[in-house]
């Protein structure tokens, strides 16, 4: 079954963006271009996951997400918040709110699809992608399998997580405490050097296929997959 995103973005230019790249990702695509049309639609259809801009006329993106988190029929409905504002204390307000996830723009289109296949494999994976691309690395969980330039590539189970974490944001970088609690698990103690010499073992599987080293390491700060 096909995805289908709810789109609720009131820059016209931005909107039939994210409809063309989302159409082009295997994606259904519906559009609201204010908070009142946002509550229609989903009252007339419920959408698989929705894109949610904070600043909307008629209905804020903010209040939008409370009253669908309000109603037993919507309560459940994934909601990746689309804003301008980056501060701390807005991330956590549209978090406290009710939203699975939080993307500041401007940002990269891989990335935002990484976040909806990412949010509807935790809360509905059946319709999530069991597939992910990223330049010449694709990442088949199902078959537990890493391609790259169609080479296989041979990684033990840390390194497939940490691949797959990182491919899930593309570009962005996480610091070894990070990739930690997201890949080892916050209740599982480890050195936090580990992550380095899991990311050397990593790079050198990938490596065994000519092309550029898609990790990026960022000095005193952590690591990250090129974006592109």
């Amino acid at each position: 079954m096909t995805p289908h995103v709810l789109v609720v973005e009131d820059e016209d230019a931005l909107a039939e963006l994210l409809q063309y790249n989302l159409k082009k990702e295997g994606f259904r695509v519906s559009l609201a271009a204010d908070g009142e049309e946002a509550i229609m639609l989903v009252e007339e259809r419920q959408p698989d996951v929705i894109l949610l801009d904070w600043m909307l006329p008629k209905v804020s993106g903010i209040e939008v997400c409370r009253r669908l988190r309000g109603r037993q029929e919507t309560r459940n409905i994934p909601i990746i918040m689309l804003t301008a504002r980056g501060e701390e204390a807005d991330r956590i307000r549209g978090l406290d709110t009710g939203a699975d996830d939080y993307i500041v723009k401007p940002f990269l289109m891989k990335e935002l699809f990484a976040r909806v296949r990412a949010v509807l494999r935790r809360i509905r994976p059946g319709l999530a992608d069991d597939k992910v691309t990223h330049g010449d690395i694709t990442i088949d969980r199902v078959s537990h399998r890493v391609l790259r330039k169609s080479e296989e590539i041979h990684l033990g189970p840390t390194e497939f997580r940490l691949l797959d974490y990182l491919m899930q944001h593309p570009g962005r970088v996480f610091s070894r405490e990070q990739l930690l609690d997201a890949v080892w698990g916050a209740d599982v103690y480890v050195e936090a050097r580990t992550v380095d010499v899991h990311i050397g073992r990593l790079r050198k599987a990938l490596g065994k296929v000519e092309g550029p080293d898609p990790i990026r390491t960022v000095r005193s700060a952590g690591y990250a997959l090129n974006a592109e």
